[in-house]
């Protein structure tokens, strides 16, 4: 291991989880938002497949951390989980019946 390698471990250590945790859910989110067209290049970036495993991914991520994040930090996360579960059932051409759409098996049914 370069001594590069190890300032970068030993940096990502200094950092709370609560900080790792927004980041990784802000990632998906916005991976997930490019994948449903709603990014500057729009539909020529649109793949619901891969937005389904992004937005199940982070209903995940966000259903299991929110007892450690409090509130602020899970509500924003939320909505904002919220929100691609909402666009990705208007960006179906046939839409998952509700309790079936990407991550409701963590969040229930999103209407």
């Amino acid at each position: 291991m370069s001594e590069e390698d190890v300032d970068h471990v030993r940096d990502i250590g200094e950092v709370p989880a609560v900080e790792v945790i927004n980041t990784v859910a802000i990632h998906l989110l916005s991976a997930a938002a490019v994948k449903l067209g709603l990014s500057e290049e729009g539909e020529k970036e649109l793949d619901l497949d891969e937005a389904r495993k992004l937005i199940t991914a982070l209903a995940g991520l966000v259903t299991a951390s929110a007892p450690d994040l409090g509130d602020h930090h899970a509500l924003a996360l939320r909505d904002g989980l919220r929100t691609v579960q909402l666009a990705f059932r208007e960006a179906s051409p046939f839409p998952d019946p509700p309790g079936k759409g990407p991550g409701e098996k963590y969040t229930g049914p999103v209407n």
